[in-house]
């Protein structure tokens, strides 16, 4: 039976390898289904900024923010395209948030959710799976790198920058139009350096990693972080 196993969780990591290799990153599936496996990223995530970053968007909020970048308070730019891209995520990609859509949802793409850093789920989330099920069963580990080709990303400093260094005299080589309004110079507070921000209360908890990948890419911080990771509940 143990030999069997061994053999068709083989089977299945290598179907994963070859469907990876020659698949292009896939849709969006939001938060809903990341958080089926990851319960308590989710749980912690649901209390961050980045998680209501689409109320912000509504009317008559962050009203000192907005009249100091020229906004108007009163305003409800839910629909406006060129605000809509950094507060949910997916716009305008496979799957992602569609303007009018319900911000929560069956999905959840009305936040900056999961994928806004992680990447469009489809690919890669069977890999994972399979990946911890070969752990547990056979003690061997998959290359992390069949995830990038899936679509998992691990530069993270560069999923932030899209959106926290994307303004007119950005340091962001890539900065391009629709700009942010909040830039450092309409207060210090939005001065985005990516090693102090990723320390603050805008991303999840971080939990001890089961090791079911190894191999690069290995993110920035990852090791810093896991030395104080919580063990995930049973």
């Amino acid at each position: 039976m143990k030999k069997f196993l061994q053999q068709l969780l083989g089977a299945a990591a290598l179907a994963f390898l070859a469907q990876a290799t020659a698949a292009a990153p896939g849709a969006h599936v939001g938060v809903r289904v990341c958080t089926k496996c990851h319960g308590v990223h989710g749980d912690s995530w649901a209390a961050t900024t980045h998680a209501k970053a689409f109320d912000s968007l509504k009317a008559n909020t962050k009203v000192e923010e907005k009249k100091k970048a020229k906004l108007d308070p009163a305003k409800d730019y839910t629909k406006d395209k060129d605000c809509i891209g950094c507060h949910s995520t997916g716009y305008g990609k496979p799957g992602g948030y569609k303007i009018g859509s319900p911000p929560g949802g069956d999905t959840a793409l009305g936040s900056v959710g999961c994928e806004s850093c992680h990447g469009p789920g489809e690919g890669y989330r069977d890999g994972h799976g399979i990946a911890e099920k070969q752990l547990l069963r056979t003690s061997k580990t998959t290359p992390r790198k069949t995830l990038v080709t899936a679509g998992q990303n691990f530069d993270y400093e560069k999923a932030c920058a899209a959106c926290h260094l994307n303004y007119q005299g950005s340091p962001l080589k890539g900065a391009k139009a629709p700009f942010t309004p909040f830039t450092p110079t309409v207060d210090a507070k939005y001065k985005f350096e990516y090693d102090k921000a990723v320390r603050t209360k805008a991303l999840h908890e971080h939990y001890k990693l089961k090791g079911a990948f190894e191999g690069e890419p290995v993110p920035k911080v990852r090791a810093e972080f896991q030395k104080t990771a919580k063990e995930i509940p049973e």
